[in-house]
């Protein structure tokens, strides 16, 4: 008999792959490493929770800090999202107390059904630590991937190439959702802190109380479905890890997204009170100026993370693209910087004054310095130092960019929009309510407004 494991570091490895536990696994999942003391949770189809409730089912999805999954809830006979956080996250995460806070606010909000709703929370003891469990209603996918999966009905979300693009009328319904679930929260002293395509599900748009059980388990005739069985490197037995990773499979089929549907925010995994501000983990593309710099703020970042999604919604393209290369913070902040000044023009003093590496870019008058063309450019220099690769300005890149059928009146509109919320000074913002006012949101009929 082979002796026992040693318990793993509550602290997960580096890329280094000689601090590794397991062989490799090549299925779409999250980490293997990440099943350890403090961190997942981990669970097979048909485990239950909370004495026998909560009957897994399926899985939806995972993230950085939790895995989501399908369930029964067998007290009840519903069918619900179970979210799992990790060890760690669940034992300083604001997550519960912002949700109930939500609970208790009258919902008149009109974003209120613009973010999805706890109905139910319980703390859950397993190999790796207690974990908080938080259970909403099922949801669609997210516009992280909605595209994926529209119909012949939206072309133009499916050509190649074309990233997040969506249909001009989704993407205006996509946004406003979010906008007004946004203000809700920002009415209410409550910042997101984390908005991203990810984050914006699509509701189901069918009664799931109808469909058969089994119809609704993970789909075994998929391609991919469950990882190979875990295999630790000392071929010893592992007791924090499953048996098998599951591959989500969102219920993409259930939402109808050619006619009305609803966008909910969701994942308050980031959120904080406005007064009591925490440290922010919006995606580094999506960061407004004033999180590369260390600066104080506040719901405006929300805002940031709004206009760079309009313009990436409507033309496909991220406002921001940072290079593979970036792995070091101030090379990524170094690429993320010029381009904001290649795209929305120079930086104020107040930020350019204070970019330790301005002066390898900038010459005495603030003029772009090309680098010597017999000098490679390497990694580590950034990977916007060559000047066939500077982005353009925002108006010559959203007009390259934007969908065939948008003429030149709208897209000068979304262009104004765009500028209004790209402000580098976030006093300068608009507000989730005021961009709502925006003509361009204002403007025509819109077949999925709800």
């Amino acid at each position: 008999m082979s002796s026992r494991p040693p318990t793993p570091s509550a602290e997960l490895p580096s890329s280094d792959r000689s601090q590794w536990r397991f062989h490799p696994i090549t299925a779409p999942t999250e980490w293997i490493e990440e099943y350890r003391p403090n961190w997942f949770h981990p669970i097979h189809f048909g485990d239950v929770f909370k004495d026998g409730r909560y009957k897994v089912i399926r899985k939806l999805g995972y993230g950085a800090f939790s895995t989501v999954w399908l369930a029964i809830d067998q007290q009840v006979r519903r069918y619900v999202a179970l979210k799992v956080l990790s060890a760690k996250e669940s034992a300083r995460t604001q997550e519960l107390a912002i949700h109930l806070r939500l609970a208790e606010l009258t919902p008149s909000h009109p974003g209120a059904k613009h973010v999805v709703a706890l109905l139910d929370s319980f703390r859950h003891h397993g190999p790796n630590g207690i974990h908080l469990c938080l259970v909403f209603e099922p949801m669609g996918p997210s516009a992280n991937s909605m595209a994926e999966h529209l119909s012949h009905k939206s072309p133009k979300a499916n050509e190649p190439g074309s990233g997040r693009k969506y249909p001009k009328s989704m993407a205006k319904a996509i946004l406003r959702h979010a906008l007004l679930g946004l203000d809700s929260l920002h009415q209410n002293g409550i910042v997101h802190g984390d908005v991203q395509p990810g984050n914006l599900l699509f509701a189901i748009n069918v009664d799931l109380g109808l469909v058969e059980e089994e119809k609704l388990k993970q789909d075994f005739n998929q391609k991919q479905v469950v990882s190979e069985p875990p295999k630790r490197l000392d071929g010893k037995v592992d007791k924090w890890a499953p048996r098998y990773l599951a591959v989500a499979q969102p219920l993409a089929s259930y939402v109808d997204a050619s006619s009305a549907f609803t966008v909910k925010i969701s994942d308050m995994g980031a959120a904080f009170w406005r007064d009591r501000p925490k440290e922010p983990i919006t995606p580094v593309g999506l960061r407004a100026p004033e999180l590369i710099f260390g600066d104080p703020f506040d719901q405006s970042i929300d805002v940031w993370s709004i206009g760079c999604l309009l313009f990436e919604f409507l033309t496909g393209t991220p406002l921001v693209t940072l290079c593979w290369g970036s792995d070091q913070l101030e090379e990524c902040n170094d690429d993320h910087l010029l381009q904001l000044t290649d795209v929305l023009g120079d930086l104020p003093e107040e930020y350019f004054s204070r970019w330790a590496h301005a002066r390898k870019y900038f010459g005495p008058t603030r003029q772009r310095i090309d680098p010597d063309p017999n000098t490679p450019i390497t990694e580590d220099e950034g990977c916007f130092d060559d000047p066939e690769a500077r982005a353009e300005p925002l108006e010559t890149f959203f007009r390259n960019e934007k969908q065939s059928d948008m003429d030149e009146a709208e897209a000068s509109m979304i262009i104004s929009l765009l500028r209004r919320i790209l402000q580098y000074d976030p006093k300068d913002r608009p507000s989730a309510a005021d961009i709502l006012q925006d003509p361009w949101f204002k403007q025509g009929e819109d077949i999925y407004r709800q």
